[in-house]
């Protein structure tokens, strides 16, 4: 896939920002007063590596990125609330 010289320039400066929000997200993790806060900061991680990931497939062209940004978001959403089910009830299957 042949990109033009502005989208391949904006692809290339957003999967920065991504990458230091990353960078950023796990200083906050390491650094999280609370359980909680670590529960967001990890939720955030993964928004920002489904952006990650749909990003880099649509500089590469790769149609299968949607599908694993997609698998990404669902078992990230899920884990979520997993953690945060845990944190109210201390378990998770009752």
């Amino acid at each position: 896939m042949i990109l033009s010289p502005v989208l391949s320039g904006a692809l290339t400066f957003a999967l920065g920002c991504f990458a230091l929000a990353l960078v950023l997200n796990l200083v906050r993790l390491l650094t999280a007063p609370t359980l909680s806060d670590c529960i967001l900061t990890v939720d955030t991680m993964t928004v920002n590596t489904i952006a990650l990931i749909v990003l880099l497939g649509l500089r590469t062209g790769s149609a299968l990125s949607v599908e694993i940004a997609l698998l990404f978001a669902l078992t990230g959403f899920v884990s979520t609330v997993a953690f945060c089910k845990y944190l109210l009830r201390g378990c998770i299957i009752e």
